[in-house]
Parts: structure tokens; sequence; C-alpha cells
């Protein structure tokens, strides 16, 4: 972290054995089939969908027509999203007849970042392991390779997921979700750490809500998304003649309120092996040993756990982090950590050179750019508790926020904490 820059109900669901090919990289190629219906030009004069970016470039995503084929099988069907560097498209797989869900990333996209998540599926599938955690972990049916007019694109295919947790829980007025739902996405979540962690030995190092997703578990509802694009087809931004933006369509409300189960997505950060170095982690998310430039490991996975829980059940950060410019500040970030901490020990300080910033020799806070200890805590930030939940939930909330990585319970240990095995909320 460079310091300079700032001012100082419990049910198990059985699930099928999680699917994972990858297949040889020798040969992919493309051939494009374009969609032999005429082309109805949509008026959208404002920027829309992945135009929105602040670092867009048109030329880096992929031109994808709803109706062509990719890689010789793919049908497009129709825009399911978009991120930072890609596009996601529900598609047919025409050799199976078999919906998908197909992730086709930026020309510009990190090849390490590729490999890691290539890397981390290919070591899951050669263990053949039969952990319940492994259900709960998003599969990859195959990965290939498109040219595009700046590059080559690289495409993974996925099971298709509906909402995720965090676009769940802002369609709720309250924009929380409920303790019973809350158990239920930390029972499937940490079943899914404790395989990646104690069996695969792999630390994911980016989760967050909007990465949880639910699966489907019903059909009918991407058959509906199919025919809703045909009879209606999504509005489309035409750029030049050669590319348009398609507006992304909503998958239909799941039937009878019957949703699937939490899935883990998004390995693109995973590392594999025991201990890591380097910066992980969304800023306010980041595990003191990030922020302090310490070497890492799976407990880091834990502490996010923990910060994110705060956000999709108390709708607000437990760490803002912000400085008088509204900025992100380490500094600050610290202290807040601090105010609900209290002061780190001292022989986990000297693990980096980088706590000097904001401790002294002795481990008390410096107040560094004025930078104070805010007058907060866990107790008073918790708002939807009442009764014997909540010293509970904060007990369990305890077990992961810890400055010391080896203090925080496992993924395997938090799965049996009294508050989340409460049938009573």
């Amino acid at each position: 972290m460079n310091w300079g820059l700032f001012v100082m109900t419990r049910n198990i669901v059985t699930l099928s054995k999680l699917r994972l090919f990858i297949p040889k990289r020798s040969a992919f190629k493309q051939r494009r089939s374009m969609s032999t219906q005429p082309f109805q030009q949509r008026g959208i004069a404002r920027v829309v969908e992945e135009e929105t970016l602040p670092f867009y470039r048109p030329e880096q995503f992929y031109p994808v027509y709803i109706g062509e084929v990719l890689n010789s099988k793919y049908k497009v069907l129709g825009k399911l999203g978009y991120g930072s560097y890609s596009t996601v498209w529900l598609c047919r797989d025409n050799s199976n007849h078999q919906y998908v869900a197909l992730k086709i990333l930026t020309a510009a996209c990190s090849k390490q970042t590729l490999s890691r998540e290539e890397k981390a599926y290919e070591h899951l599938s050669s263990l053949g392991s039969s952990h319940i955690g492994s259900a709960y972990i998003r599969g990859l049916y195959d990965i290939f390779t498109i040219p595009g007019p700046c590059g080559p694109h690289q495409c993974l295919v996925h099971p298709p997921m509906h909402l995720s947790i965090h676009a769940l829980r802002m369609r709720a007025s309250s924009c929380k979700v409920t303790e019973p739902l809350l158990k239920h996405i930390l029972f499937c979540l940490l079943q899914a750490l404790d395989f990646l962690h104690r069996e695969g030995n792999i630390v994911h190092s980016d989760i967050k809500a909007s990465n949880i997703m639910l699966s489907i578990d019903d059909d009918t509802i991407l058959t509906e998304f199919e025919k809703a694009e045909q009879e209606s087809p999504s509005p489309r931004k035409v750029v030049d003649r050669n590319r348009a933006v398609y507006l992304s369509r909503r998958l239909p409300w799941a039937k009878n309120g019957l949703w699937g189960q939490p899935v883990l997505c998004d390995l693109g950060e995973a590392r594999i092996g025991k201990f890591h170095t380097g910066n992980i982690q969304p800023n306010i998310y980041k595990a003191p040993e990030v922020l302090f430039d310490m070497q890492w490991s799976s407990s880091a996975d834990i502490w996010n756990v923990g910060v994110m829980i705060w956000d999709i059940f108390e709708n607000k950060h437990l760490f803002n982090a912000l400085d008088e410019d509204c900025q992100y500040s380490p500094s600050h970030h610290v202290a807040e950590m601090v105010a609900h901490l209290g002061l780190p020990p001292l022989h986990f300080l000297q693990r980096s050179e980088e706590t000097r910033n904001v401790f002294d020799e002795n481990g008390e806070w410096l107040g560094a750019g004025g930078v104070s200890i805010p007058p907060i805590s866990l107790e008073e930030s918790e708002e939807n508790l009442d009764g014997q939940s909540k010293p509970l939930f904060l007990e369990f909330m305890r077990k992961m926020l810890r400055w010391v990585p080896e203090e925080r319970k496992t993924a395997q240990e938090l799965l049996d904490d009294p508050w989340l095995n409460d049938s009573a909320s």
C-alpha cells in the first residue's frame, strides 16, 4: 500500500458434483456465423451498458450480435450483462442443446487474470473431490478464443446463473437480506470456502456480494428469456456498421419464489498455494495484512466475508475509509479498524515496516495527518438484531474480524458457530 499518496436456516441440499472441463488450448479457431434476421436499429443516443465505464474503449469489446454462432457451436440468444472487462451472454450449445452463459473478455483483459481462473479450475477439476462445498462453486464447461478487430478475445463458458446476492438485496425495500437468508448464504459460502481452502489450497481473494449468485434450477426461466428476445428484440445502439451495444435483458423472476442455491463465482483473482504477497481485494474489504503489505493466506478470505456481511445485512459499509475529500484513505481505514477491534498486538505490527505510518514503536496510534480514532463500535453499528441473537451474531463477526490472521476461525470452524446454527431466528 502506497501510504505516501494519502493523508495518513440451514438445510443441506444435495447438488450434483462440480462440473469442470478444461480443454486443450492448441487449435481453437473461430468461425463467425452472423444471424440472417433483418437488423432493426433502435434509436439510442445516450451512453448505455459498458459505454458507461470510465475507461471504456469500444474496440476492446468483442462486437457480439444476437443470433450469431461462436466457436461453431454457441448460438447467442441474448445479453445477460456486462462487467469492467467482459460482456456476458445467454447461449445455446448446439452440440447438446444446453443453455450456457458465455463470458467474452476484452482484448486487453489481463492474460494473467484469465490464467489464474483457468489454472484454478484445472486444479479443482484434478482433485476429484466429493466435498459438498464443490457444489457451491460455479462450474466451467469450456474455454476458447475468438479473433476480434483489436486482438483475440478469451471466452469462458459457465452454467447460467440468476441474480447475484447484491442484486437480490437491492430489490428489497430495505436493501437488506433477512437473518434466515443471511445464514443460508453463509452456510453455502463457507462450505465453498472450506472446499477451496482445505482441499483446493486456493484463496479466492475477491469475495463480494456480486460474486455470489443464485443457481437456476428451472430451465423454463431460460426458455422464457429466449422467447421474449425473439418476440421483442432487445434495444441496441448502433455504433458503426460493424458494432452495436445491446441493452441487457433481465431473467424472469423465479417461479413461486423458488430460487436456486447461492454459488461462489469468479475465480479470476484466485491464488493456488498457502502463502502469498501482493495487492488483492476491493479497498474497503482489504484485510489488515493486505493493507500493510504482509504475507497473506486463506484467512484473508475470512476477513473479507466478515466485512461483506455488513453490506448485505446492515445496508452500510463496516469501514467507509474516506478522508475529508471523500477519497479512499488507508489511514482512515485502519483508524476505523482500531475503533471496532481495539489496538493490534505489537507482534503483528512488527511484521511490516508499513505499520509505522500509523502506529508508533510501542503500538500506539500516531494520529498522523490528524487522523483520529472515530467513536464507533460493532455494537452501535449493528441495527438489525435484538435479544440473544445480537450478542451471538457479534461474537460470530469477531471470529472473522481479528487483526492476527492466524487467530481468525477457519470456514470449517465457522460452520459450527452457535449463531449460524440457531434455527430460532
